[in-house]
This record gives structure tokens, sequence and C-alpha cells, in this order.
């Protein structure tokens, strides 16, 4: 999202981090002083938080390219997180770019589900409950408004099919909250897919959610293509993967508990078309995942001034990646072979499990429920792999080090001023 009040405190550290970052590079070893270069370099753009994150992001993604272990093509071993090779320029050019300039703040990306070429987007909280089919020239095809909704910082949405009627189904997510417990609830809106691409007024169910354990910022939502579950990713330095019920309520708050954890600072997430995988995605990468908590590869994105959104391409072998502004660019990212060939792997498992039916057991409502619908199981894989995705350690570490630094350094001088 664009820039908020609550992100003016972090924009002040980010500044005087600047001031101590000459001498924490001088005690730091060749990596930390990499990835300090590439924080100055980020901040002689724009002082913003995302230009922090995208900098350690891309330190830590050229440390791991250099070594056999990051980079995908090299065959890591089973189990760790793989990078994907970096990004190659010579291949970004994008796939459209946004020609309606009411779309100034595109925050949400979802390839229709019944449709061909059909993609939606919908802006940040500075427009109401308003979302928009654009064709593969970027150009609006229709406009549509949704009644019985409001807009107070949507943040991402999704696109599924009800498994009963075959019908697409858009989810918007109306989960910003830049204050981490401004709002008491947040919500996420269903509404069946326009059948036809004219602009038109379409009725909107509302979903109210609380999370299990405290408020939370988050800009990601997805669901799940086989089983309809609605998650929810956090944007925060600790974020989270969070399983809404199986069953939605629309007369009661929704509780969402958390199943897994996500990489630093996650502005969007996407299921795969089969359910195979998930992404998150953050300011300047991606990570793919098999399931909560067990990461397949982080692929590197194309360079946005603010990446918003992410989604699959309908035959989930590459990736969509948009930008907020006027004129904005999507991206397509194919997804390396490497990885595909572990989705490939996942799929396989998937579908073998699905044949050993597991036993079901009871739940509240009556209905049967299995250990992956609860979450329980990915809950317990994540909370034993609480280690960033995103972001490595020591970029976290050193920039929290410079942004203590800085904070001792401002108290000095204003003492002295005195």
């Amino acid at each position: 999202m664009g820039s908020k009040a609550g992100e003016i405190v972090v924009r002040t550290l980010a500044s005087a981090g600047a001031v101590v970052l000459a001498g924490a590079v001088a005690l730091a070893g060749p990596q930390a002083r990499a990835q300090a270069r590439e924080g100055t370099v980020e901040r002689s753009r724009a002082v913003t938080p995302q230009a922090q994150v995208r900098a350690q992001e891309r330190a830590g993604t050229r440390a791991g390219a250099h070594g056999a272990s990051g980079d995908v093509r090299a065959g890591t071993p089973a189990g760790a997180l793989t990078r994907a090779t970096a990004w190659d320029d010579d291949e970004g050019r994008p796939l459209f770019t946004f020609k309606d300039r009411r779309i100034t703040e595109s925050s949400g990306l979802a390839v229709s589900p019944t449709h061909p070429d059909v993609y939606y987007t919908h802006n940040d909280s500075s427009a109401g409950p308003v979302f928009y089919a654009v064709g593969p020239n970027g150009r609006t095809r229709a406009t549509f408004t949704l009644r019985g909704a409001s807009a107070r910082d949507w943040e991402g949405m999704a696109a599924s099919k009800d498994p009963a009627t075959g019908r697409g189904v858009l989810w918007f997510a109306d989960i910003g909250d830049n204050f981490d417990g401004a709002w008491p609830d947040v919500s996420v809106y269903r509404v069946d897919e326009p059948t036809t691409m004219r602009d038109a007024t379409l009725p909107a169910v509302r979903y109210r959610f609380r999370y299990e354990d405290g408020k939370h910022n988050a800009e990601g939502v997805m669901v799940h293509p086989r089983t309809g579950r609605l998650y929810v990713v956090t944007k925060q330095f600790a974020g989270g993967v969070y399983a809404a019920p199986k069953r939605l309520r629309t007369d009661r708050i929704n509780v969402l508990r958390r199943v897994g954890s996500a990489p630093i600072m996650a502005t969007d997430a996407a299921y795969a078309p089969d359910g195979s995988s998930f992404v998150i995605r953050t300011y300047f990468s991606a990570t793919v995942y098999r399931a909560p908590g067990k990461e397949i590869a982080r692929v590197s994105m194309p360079p946005l001034e603010q990446a918003e959104s992410i989604t699959y391409t309908p035959d989930g072998r590459a990736l969509l990646t948009g930008s907020e502004g006027v004129g904005s660019p999507v991206y397509r990212v194919p997804l390396p072979e490497r990885v595909l060939r572990e989705i490939d792997a996942a799929r396989a498992k998937a579908a073998g499990d699905r044949k050993a039916a597991p036993t079901p057991t009871g739940s509240a409502d009556g209905r049967a429920t299995t250990a992956a619908d609860t979450g329980q199981g990915a809950r317990g894989d994540a909370r034993a792999a609480d280690a960033d995705a995103g972001v490595p350690n020591r970029a976290v570490a050193l920039w929290l080090a410079v942004a203590a630094g800085a904070t001792g350094v401002i108290t000095f001088i204003a003492r002295r001023a005195r």
C-alpha cells in the first residue's frame, strides 16, 4: 500500500540509520558490508520502509546466488530453502501495463477462473469498493462496484471456483491495519464472478475476522482451489499465515488461526490453480511453498516501484506480479524448472494422500474434518520452522543494530544541543 502516517516513524529511523551505517559496516564482515552497501543505494533513491526491506532481501538473495546451495539449478538438499537465479533484465518486458488512469494503486491481482485473458485488480484505500476487469492489452473491459461493501483498506484479492456450481468466485480483502490494532476486526468480501464484461453493481457477502493471537496488519489473501479454505498472510517482521475456518459464518466473527510463518513484510499471496503450491510476495522477492512452513524456493522478481500483488498464471507454470502507480506494469515471471519439479512432486504426493483417504474426525458442527482441514498438522510444522524465509536473519539483525545505533546518536546530539 502507499505511504501511511504509521510508516513515518519507520522512515525516521531509516534516515537516522544512515548516520551510523559507516560504523556498522566497518565492524561487519564482507557479507554484512555487501548488505549495507545495498541498503545505502536504496536509501539514496527513496528512504522508505519498502526500500529498506528491498535492500535487505537483495543482499540476501545475491549472497545465496554465489554458492552452490543457493542456486536452484545446483541441486540443493531436500527440504532446504533454495533460491532461483537472479532476475534477467533482458527478459524484463511487462506482460502489459494498466492503461486506465483510475487504477492508481493496484494492490491486488487475480486471473479470471472462467473468462480467458481477463485479469482483475483493485485500488488500495484511496477508492471505493470497486474492481476492474482488464484485458491482455492492459485496457479496462469493465468496472464493477460491490453492493453492501466498504473499502477501508483493500489490500488483496483472490479468485476461485465454487466446487458445486463451477462458477467463478472473487474475494476482496479489507485487511490492511497499519497500526496493528486500529480496527476491532477485518473483513473479506465474497462476490460471484460477473458472467459478462459489462459495468455492473454486484451483491457482496461480508465475512468478518479476528486473529487468535491479537491484531495484525495484513496484505495477502489466498483461497485453496480444492478445499475452498481462505488464508490471510500478515505483513510484519514476524509475519504469519493464518487459516480461516473451513465453514465461514456471516452471523459472527470468524477466527483466523496461525498455521505457518511468512517472509518479512509480505505484500500478497496466491495459491496455484491446482492447489499444489502457493506463493508469498515481498517487496523484492517471492517464496514458493508446498505447504505452510514448507518452502520450495525463493524466486527473484523484476524491480518494481512498490511491489504489491502476485498470482499464478492459469497453467501454474509462471507468476504474475504487479505494482502500484498510474500505468503500472504487470510482469510474467516463469518458475524455474527446479521449482516446477518440486511442485510436480508435491502434486503427486497430494494425489497419493487423497487416495489414502485419511480417517475423518468429528467437528463442532457435525461435519467431518481431518488434520489438514483444521490446520493442526501444518501449524506444528510451522512452529518448528519459524526462521524467516524472506530476508536472512543476519540482515535483519544488522538493520536493527543500525536503527538502535541511530537512536543513540540522535540522543547524544540532542543532549549536546541543549
